[in-house]
């Protein structure tokens, strides 16, 4: 399934598009399984946009986005190591509510899980024991010599790392999207087309149920399991968004655009541009095809006619616009 998920990543055209939307999705999931409350809408828009108290839900989000998108690109110079780990921890809380918890750093002080201490649910390592522990899984991580099967091997990865809890905050967000960036170092993946966040979000029950199970028993089976069943779900879901977006895609533009005569040319690149980012407003449209705000604004109602954009904010003025059937399937 993981196979036929790769395969669609590499043939539909301008991907690269589409999985700035995956990744959109996956950093509003895993944020939110940690508290955070902005939404996929939300983490669209620019900062001046947001409300002034839910701007910091807001940072943590885009956060997230770019230390998915900074990882990756490390990737082709780095190993997964402690130092790729370090930096990614680095962009996910800097200048947000973690920034305070060494950024980048690992823990030189106990945590837990849980409100105090004293009724912690999980205790992790002590600190002193987390930069040995860190080593041992690095090179677990880049061992070669006993062949593990990938999706196993993450899963226990997943596991340790979680259980180590290297960092004083931003753990469970750096050890899901560790599953990702060790699925693409080891061209498991070419794209970054896979995100558990979802899944686990779904099923937080079971999710941190199999995770304490491993630590009080040492019976890693049924969390592989789990995590095994987590991946078959979330490829055959991934394959279909990308199924239902080259429809949508075929449709608009054998269908839609055609109708549009003369302004068929600057629809498309405006089509392409809500691929990446499905919302908009005239000044972006004016921007983004060198177009007068006139005509931007005469382009987006011909675009609302043919039920690609709808009105977001029911302003008078100052509207947005949104690439809702786009929005919908992801």
């Amino acid at each position: 399934m993981i196979g036929e998920l790769n395969a669609f990543s590499q043939i539909i055209p301008d991907v690269d598009f589409f999985i700035t939307m995956h990744i959109l999705k996956e950093a509003t999931t895993s944020s939110r399984i940690e508290g955070t409350k902005t939404n996929m809408e939300e983490a669209l828009v620019k900062e001046e946009d947001i409300t002034p108290e839910k701007r910091d839900d807001w940072a943590e989000v885009q956060n997230y986005i770019k230390a998915i998108n900074t990882s990756i690109e490390e990737l082709e110079k780095l190993p997964i190591s402690n130092r790729l780990i370090k930096n990614t921890h680095r962009t996910l809380l800097s200048g947000v509510r973690g920034k305070h918890k060494i950024p980048g750093e690992f823990r030189t002080s106990q945590n837990w899980i849980g409100a105090t201490l004293k009724d912690a649910i999980f205790i992790p390592p002590h600190h002193s024991e987390v930069i040995e522990l860190m080593s041992d899984l690095e090179k677990f991580i880049n061992e070669e010599e006993y062949h593990v099967p990938h999706l196993i091997k993450i899963a226990i990865v997943h596991y340790q790392f979680e259980t180590i809890h290297p960092f004083l905050d931003g753990n469970g967000r750096l050890g899901r999207l560790l599953i990702t960036l060790y699925l693409v170092s080891n061209n498991v993946l070419k794209k970054p087309s896979l995100y558990l966040s979802d899944f686990f979000e779904k099923n937080k029950g079971y999710y941190y149920d199999n995770l304490m199970t491993v630590r009080l028993t040492s019976n890693l089976t049924q969390w592989i399991k789990f995590f095994l069943v987590g991946v078959i779900e979330t490829s055959k879901e991934s394959i279909q968004v990308f199924k239902d977006i080259i429809a949508l895609k075929t449709d608009i533009e054998t269908k839609r655009l055609p109708t549009l005569g003369s302004k068929v040319e600057k629809a498309q690149l405006l089509l392409k541009q809500l691929f990446q980012v499905p919302i908009t407003d005239s000044k972006q449209v004016s921007e983004l095809l060198q177009i007068s705000p006139s005509t931007a604004n005469r382009l987006i109602k011909d675009l609302i006619e043919l039920n690609i954009l709808s009105e977001l904010t029911g302003y008078k003025q100052n509207r947005k616009y949104m690439f809702r059937e786009y929005f919908i399937e992801n």
